[in-house]
């Protein structure tokens, strides 16, 4: 049996990281979880860029512009939205969703909506 493994390295990579405000107390979390996981790859903290939003429906638009700007390789989206009683959760989560992979880049973007 023939096992090909790769080897993760992000050294000399540059990240753009957009969290959302609103849930903090999981962003945060989300963040710390991010931050710990691409330095143990070896990307230098000072090539992580952090962008806080007010919430996850701001995070496509503000993802799309720090892609834009041309200083950054990996665009990281995190956010947070929990359903409640009204419909507030499906316009909020949806659009999230929706502009996180509505736009076209050389920039490779992720995102992570806790839901």
């Amino acid at each position: 049996m023939q096992e090909f493994v790769g080897k993760l390295n992000g050294q000399g990579k540059r990240i753009g990281v957009v969290v959302s405000r609103f849930n903090e107390t999981i962003t945060k979390s989300l963040l710390d979880g991010a931050i710990d996981g691409l330095t143990r790859l070896g990307v230098a903290s000072e090539d992580i860029s952090v962008v806080w939003v007010p919430g996850a429906f701001e995070m496509p638009v503000t993802a799309r512009a720090l892609a834009e700007r041309g200083d950054v390789d990996v665009v990281i989206l995190l956010g947070c939205v929990i359903r409640g009683a009204t419909a507030h959760f499906d316009y909020v989560a949806g659009g999230a969703a929706a502009g996180a992979g509505g736009w076209r880049s050389t920039v490779e973007c992720r995102s992570s909506l806790v839901s």
